[in-house]
Formats: structure tokens, C-alpha cells, sequence
């Protein structure tokens, strides 16, 4: 009399990238996973200047940095929860990294990757370099993607521009900590260019670099003019969707040694348009403002309905207060730009190079729109083509520009005239501040406006470090009919789980009848398993199965003598049946080792199935009369 039991050892479903890697699956549902690269010989390549950049999406970043060689070269990334004391596991994902050879004077290469298929509400750790020589390991952590977020403006850094190196820099990293230690969950860092004082000075940038908040949180690079006479901003700096056409550099010419390009990419509900102002001369007839009019309109034409918001950003403030506010090229910007960005729907633009804090009034079409909106209003409701023009102070504190007095130019257009409302400010201004010390924007997305603040990140008089010097709130318009919002929650996760039919789980495959004189078969069914999957993932799963010897006292009959055939008796979930598995009479190993039962893709639809599988048992005539039992063991994968 032989007889097999069924025990269940069931698993939580978990939400993850990929399948959990198994040893001995069924052939017919082999698990799909990230290898790890193949061992190569260790290199000696030094890698510094990590950074972690934005991506095109909010499930992508992209990491870059420079190499002392010129090698293939790699992002390893896993999920943070499975890197234990420092080792990544073996499902850790990698990534092939781009670059050349460097055009500066410190040499070595560059080299990027883009991180693609992040999951949100994720940790994540990663590292550059190749199999046996990896630089240090750093984290980021990915958000909702989503609803709400907050993301922090940076004025120009312009590390050097003081002439100490090393107090920009501690300036610069004490910024980011102050910002960061309040908004710890902020999700993008943008730039108003400028990182640099002197475009390819590399020990500069190396100041710029050193703070690993810029390896934790993903930069939004914008290019300065003191940026943009060199190659270095663009080897240190990628950026998704860039386009480097001749008209995007100041000079017409990408192959030389200057940086430029325009870029765009939209992040939860937000469209972010980047532009290199430096290149708005239109005298060649190959760059200028005109190209950079014709790339917004092109982007906001063909992706400005994915989004509720839309964002500018630049380096040169066309609407600012201090010693740029009257530049001639500033003035060609003036005119160039607000028409186009009113007639787009922009709702803020972003801007640097003045180093001082201004906020504008409501502006369409290059004009103050409302002119009962008061200086200092700390919410404004904007109309049709209402944009509001931001420039942000010094974020190091490596040099301010002192405020400069309006003139009689006039009060629209290119005008620097006076504010009817406030006389000492220029006409476009609702804020105006310069107080010498180190400060950011906070932007805070919501539903339908934008909450914008400047904050101090040193001490300022009487007024603390992250005491507010401006704030305000920008409501969308949302034009002359009325616009239905709601909110539609995640849904609840769903679940993966297996139930084994039957009662008391004992499958009696009853005696065994000797053939040929030379063998015992016997022969049944196990209990059929119900399998229900309603994770919205639609991740795949699998079931898999092996089987212990068979025993009575001290006398032992190997598992390897049990085969089956799985078989789906209820279709639903995508259920696969396994692939038949022999008993190992003949050869093999039978159920001795674990062979896939039912599993489905990922992908497959949710519900519910039922499956099962016919079992047979072969083993020699030799074996001792007993009643003898072994436990199926049965475990669920669920990706």
C-alpha cells in the first residue's frame, strides 16, 4: 500500500520587478529575471563625478560621471531591500553605459546610462563601473508616480565665482542639506544654470559634485552662460529627449567645445521645457530665439495634453531686478518670448543669472495682465495666457547683484520703466529682494495651481534659516467653461494565493500491481489547487512542486520514482499547466527535484483557475513491502 501526502507552504504575493529566481523550474514556465553582467577581468578605473540626473518619465533617472578609462562600464541597480551588507544581489539589473572621450584638460572619459522600468514607493541602490571594480554604492527613492509633488529651484551655484573654491562649495552643500533636511521627500532638484564659474575647470565642478544629495536626488540641469564655453557641462550633465541641432548652441556648432541643446520631459503632471538662452543672437540665421520658440511650440503641441501644468526653464532672466535687468540680449528675450509663452499656456518659467530673488506679476502677451494685481499679492488667479517669471538668488552665495533702479524705458515690452503700484520696483515685478544671503524656491504641484516659495537657507537679520521670504499661489485658469476634477485613489493591490481542494490532503494512490516482473506502478491524482490572482500588477506567478523520498520506519523509497502530468482544469488567471515529468525509473530525477505545476506571464489577465496533475509512481520490484508515504511540497512565485 503506497500513499502520498500533500502538505501547502504557502507564500505571500509580493509586488516586484521581477520573478523570484528558483532553482529546478519546470522548462516550460522558466522564469524571466536581470542577470548580472559575466565576470570580466577587474579593472583599475577610477570613477568620479557621480550624479544622478531626471529622466524622460518618472520611472526613469539617468546616472553619470566620468572614468580615468576608456572601457565598457555599467550602472548596477537593485532594489535597496535585497543589497545586504554592501553585495548586490544576483537579480540586480545592469545597464550599459554611453560616453567619449573627454574634452577638457583633465582627460579620462564620460560615460551615462538611463535607468528605465523603476517601480514608485521604491528604494533603490545603485553603482558604476564593471565586475570587480565598482565605485561606492548610493540610494535614491522613487515616489507615487502620481498625484502631488514638491521639487526645489536652485539659483546659480557658480562654484568659483567668489574666488574661494571651497566656501562656494561648503555654501552650496549646505544649501542642498538645509533644503533637503525640510523636504525630504522632494522629488526633482532643478537648476537655473550656472553650476560653474569657468566653464571646464574641473576642480570647480568637482566642488559642485561633492555633495551626495546630487547622487540621492535627480538633477534638472540647466545650461549658464558661464556653463556653456566648454564641453565639461555636457559631459557631466545628460539629459533626456535633447536636441543638439545647430540652433540650440550659441555658436551654430555642436562638434565644438561648447555645450548646448534644449531638452524636455514631463514628470507626473507637470511638462518641464529646458532651454540654452545663451544661443538667442538670430544675426547667423542658424540659432536664436526663433528656434527656441519654434522647439516650445513643437513640445507643447505634441505633449501639453499629458500634463496640467507647464514649466519653463532658462538661465537668463528676462524679468528680473539687478545688474542684468537692463542687458541688451535680456531686452531681445523680453520680446521674443512672452507672447509665444502666453499664447502656449506656460504657467511658470523659471530663471537664474541675476542673482537676486524676483517674482513677476501675471504676465500675457508682455504686458502686466491685471493691473489691479498689488505688489507682494501672495495669490493671483491667473486669466488666459497669465505667467508668472521667476528668478532665484544665489543658492552658495558665491556673488550677489545689488537691486538697480528703473528707468523711463517704459512699462510693457522691453521697458525697465517704474511700477505705477511701487515706484522702486520695475514695472513687471511683484517681489523684488536681495538680501545677501543663501536662499531656494520650493514648488509645490497641487491638483490645480502651483505654490510657490522662496526660503532661506542661512540666517538672514532676525529672520531664521527656513524662514519664508516670498510666497505665493498660482491657481490655474481654467478658461470659460467649467473643468471636472476627481481624484480616483490606488486601488486596493489585489492579491495572489492558492487554496489545495479536499480535506484531509492525503492522495492514496492505493497498491501497487508488479509489471513485467520487473517493476511496481501505481497511479492517482493530486488534489486540485485553486489559484486566484487579482493583483492589478498582472505580474506572472508560478506554482512549482517536488517531492521527498517515500519512507516506512527505517525502509526508504527515492522520490525520484514519482512523475506527473499537471493539467488545467479551470481556466482562468492565464494559467499555463506545467511540462509532464517522468518518473525517474528509467533515468531522471522525477519530482525529486522541483518541476513547475501551473504558472502564467507576466501580463495575464486576473481571476481564478484550478489545476492538477495525474500522478505515477514506477520503482523497482526489489523494494520492501510497506506502506510507504513522502510529502509533496508545494511553493507559489508570485512577481
Amino acid at each position: 500500500m503506497s500513499s502520498l501526502t500533500a502538505s501547502a507552504h504557502r507564500r505571500p504575493a509580493r509586488r516586484t520587478s521581477a520573478w523570484i529566481a528558483a532553482a529546478a523550474v519546470g522548462a516550460s514556465l522558466a522564469l524571466s529575471g536581470f542577470v548580472a553582467a559575466p565576470a570580466t577581468a577587474a579593472s583599475t578605473a577610477q570613477y568620479t563625478g557621480i550624479i544622478l540626473g531626471v529622466g524622460a518619465t518618472e520611472s526613469q533617472r539617468i546616472v553619470t560621471w566620468y572614468s580615468t578609462a576608456d572601457e565598457e562600464q555599467l550602472v548596477q541597480l537593485a532594489p535597496s531591500a535585497s543589497v545586504v551588507n554592501g553585495e548586490f544581489p544576483a537579480t540586480a539589473k545592469t545597464f550599459t553605459a554611453a560616453g567619449s572621450a573627454n574634452i577638457t584638460s583633465v582627460g579620462g572619459v564620460n560615460r551615462h546610462a538611463t535607468l528605465t522600468g523603476l517601480e514608485e514607493n521604491t528604494a533603490y541602490t545603485y553603482r558604476v563601473g564593471s565586475e570587480g571594480n565598482w565605485s561606492m554604492a548610493y540610494s535614491f527613492t522613487t515616489q507615487s508616480f502620481d498625484g502631488d509633488f514638491d521639487f526645489l529651484f536652485f539659483g546659480d551655484p557658480q562654484i568659483g565665482a567668489s574666488g574661494n573654491v571651497a566656501n562656494d562649495a561648503a555654501g552650496w552643500a549646505n544649501t542642498l542639506d538645509v533644503a533637503l533636511g525640510a523636504n525630504p521627500t522632494a522629488e526633482l532638484l532643478v537648476s537655473g544654470g550656472d553650476q560653474v564659474e569657468t566653464a571646464n575647470t574641473e576642480a570647480q565642478w568637482d566642488a559642485f559634485l561633492a555633495s551626495d544629495k546630487l547622487r540621492q536626488y535627480p538633477w534638472v540641469a540647466t545650461i549658464g552662460n558661464h556653463d556653456v564655453g566648454g564641453k565639461a557641462y555636457e559631459q557631466h550633465l545628460y539629459t533626456p529627449n535633447t536636441d543638439r541641432s545647430a540652433q540650440y548652441y550659441a555658436n551654430g556648432d555642436p562638434a565644438s567645445n561648447t555645450s548646448g541643446g534644449d531638452y524636455w520631459f514631463i514628470y507626473k503632471d507637470v511638462l518641464f521645457i529646458d532651454l540654452n538662452s545663451n544661443s538667442y543672437k538670430t544675426t547667423d540665421g542658424t540659432n536664436g530665439d526663433a528656434a527656441h520658440v519654434a522647439y516650445v511650440t513643437d513640445v507643447i503641441n505634441q505633449h501639453g495634453a499629458e500634463a496640467k501644468h507647464t514649466v519653463l526653464v532658462y538661465h537668463h532672466a528676462i524679468y528680473s531686478a539687478a545688474s542684468h535687468a537692463k542687458d541688451a540680449d535680456n531686452k531681445v528675450r523680453r520680446v521674443d518670448f512672452p507672447t509665444v509663452f502666453s499664447n502656449l499656456g506656460v504657467d511658470l518659467v523659471l530663471q537664474g543669472h541675476d542673482h537676486v530673488y524676483t517674482r513677476s506679476y501675471e504676465i500675457k502677451n508682455g504686458e502686466k495682465a491685471n493691473p489691479d494685481e498689488q505688489p507682494g499679492q501672495d495669490e493671483i488667479f491667473v486669466g488666459p495666457g497669465g505667467v508668472v517669471y521667476m528668478t532665484a538668488n544665489s543658492a552658495s552665495g558665491s556673488k550677489y547683484y545689488d537691486i538697480t533702479a528703473p528707468d523711463t524705458s517704459g512699462t510693457s515690452g522691453a521697458g525697465n520703466g517704474a511700477d505705477p503700484l511701487n515706484p522702486s520696483s520695475y514695472w513687471y515685478n511683484s517681489v523684488q529682494s536681495q538680501e545677501r544671503t543663501r536662499s531656494y524656491v520650493q514648488v509645490k504641484v497641487r491638483d490645480d495651481k502651483l505654490i510657490v516659495e522662496d526660503i532661506r537657507s542661512e540666517a538672514s537679520g532676525s529672520n531664521p534659516v527656513l524662514s519664508v521670504v516670498d510666497s505665493v499661489t498660482i491657481n490655474a485658469n481654467h478658461g470659460d467653461g467649467q473643468d471636472i476634477q476627481v481624484d480616483v485613489p490606488e486601488s486596493a493591490p489585489g492579491e495572489f494565493g492558492w487554496t489545495i481542494d479536499g480535506t484531509n490532503r492525503l492522495v492514496d494512490l492505493g497498491t501497487a500491481e508488479e509489471k513485467d516482473n520487473a517493476y511496481f506502478t501505481a497511479s492517482g491524482e493530486i488534489n486540485p489547487i485553486t489559484v486566484t490572482d487579482t493583483r492589478k500588477t498582472h505580474s506572472g506567478w508560478s506554482i512549482s512542486a517536488s517531492v521527498g523520498d517515500f519512507t516506512d520506519g527505517t525502509k526508504v523509497l527515492s522520490g525520484k520514482y514519482l512523475g506527473w502530468t499537471p493539467s488545467v482544469k479551470e481556466e482562468g488567471a492565464g494559467t499555463i499547466a506545467g511540462t509532464p515529468v517522468a518518473s525517474g525509473y528509467t533515468g531522471g530525477t522525477g519530482l525529486s527535484q522541483s518541476r513547475a505545476l501551473a504558472g502564467a506571464w507576466n501580463g495575464h489577465e486576473l481571476g481564478a483557475s484550478k489545476v492538477g496533475a495525474g500522478l505515477e509512481l514506477t520503482f523497482p520490484n526489489t523494494t520492501e513491502k510497506g506502506a510507504y508515504r513522502a510529502t509533496l511540497t508545494l511553493t507559489a512565485l508570485a512577481g
